[in-house]
């Protein structure tokens, strides 16, 4: 015997004056509401209805169990609610780990919206440009920004597509003078990353494209030391139109060569299938994902 649901129907018979109109509510039949009712006579060995007479009534038992069913079924339902709206509401502590830039210059973009719209996150932000294991660091999501990935056991959406583009500074510019083809590149100061192995492609939307190796007197491992640098007007450097599209509307940088075509990255939003069930993981992504169309 369910004896969860035999207490419901003992509730419904009381609270309808009968076991049709209970059979009734419950959408079930008068056999049925009555087989459950005997079968709770049985287990508790006391008799709750009086089955005699014309008129319904409860035994003095019936009474007392009567009551108890009514504060044990309502905890119940309490219970079931509190924790159904619990899993529906993004809530709780939500550990992500994100390239520096996102988590840097990237940041103030989107982290005042993220925090209003979901007040009840604690968002724990892991900023760090290597690939970590997310279960083993137990993290609930990562951002990345990488070419297309061929394979993963782990869920990636695509959150944006951002075109590779080069950028310098005005004042850079005007002491050096305006690149106008992808061969005017060999003459200027071209900053890239520490060990960077791949060369800058460069596309002409008309003719063959051009290899170029990033040579100069800056390197660094980071794209935030490539940023400072490239502001700093110490020479050209590559970024995607996403990490630099506020300095490009500023005019803190410009765009070089803007009819050559570099490639493209993308922004992913990599997790395990089981963290995406977590109402918390999914608000972050899909607020992301909308920061990014937007």
């Amino acid at each position: 015997m369910n004896q969860l649901s035999a207490m419901r129907a003992f509730r419904c018979i009381v609270e309808a004056r009968g076991f049709s109109a209970a059979a009734e509510r419950l959408d079930t039949t008068h056999s049925t509401i009555s087989r459950q009712l005997q079968q709770l006579e049985v287990e508790l060995g006391v008799q709750l209805i009086n089955r005699n007479t014309r008129r319904f009534s409860l035994t003095g038992p019936g009474e007392q169990y009567y009551a108890a069913c009514v504060d044990i079924l309502e905890r119940v339902e309490a219970a079931s609610q509190a924790i159904a709206q619990g899993h529906q509401r993004a809530e709780g502590l939500l550990r992500v780990s994100v390239p520096l830039v996102v988590g840097t210059l990237d940041l103030p973009q989107w982290l005042p919206g993220f925090q209003k719209r979901y007040p009840d996150i604690e968002l724990e932000l892991c900023c760090d440009d290597q690939f970590i294991d997310l279960v083993a660091e137990g993290v609930d999501v990562a951002i990345r920004i990488a070419g297309p990935l061929s394979d993963t056991t782990l869920v990636a959406r695509t959150l944006t597509v951002s075109k590779l583009m080069l950028v310098a500074a005005p004042g850079y510019i005007r002491s050096h003078g305006l690149p106008r083809t992808a061969e005017d590149l060999s003459k200027h100061r071209l900053l890239t990353f520490v060990g960077a192995s791949s060369d800058w492609e460069l596309s002409a939307s008309r003719g063959a494209s051009v290899r170029v190796t990033p040579s100069g007197r800056f390197k660094t491992n980071t794209i935030i030391a490539l940023h400072a640098a490239t502001l700093a007007e110490a020479g050209i450097a590559c970024f995607t139109l996403a990490t630099v599209r506020n300095d490009l509307a500023t005019g803190r940088l410009v765009s070089i060569l803007p009819n050559y075509s570099l490639g493209e990255r993308h922004y992913y939003a990599i997790y395990p299938q089981s963290r995406y069930q977590a109402p918390k993981v999914r608000a972050f992504v899909d607020y992301l994902a909308e920061h990014y169309r937007s």
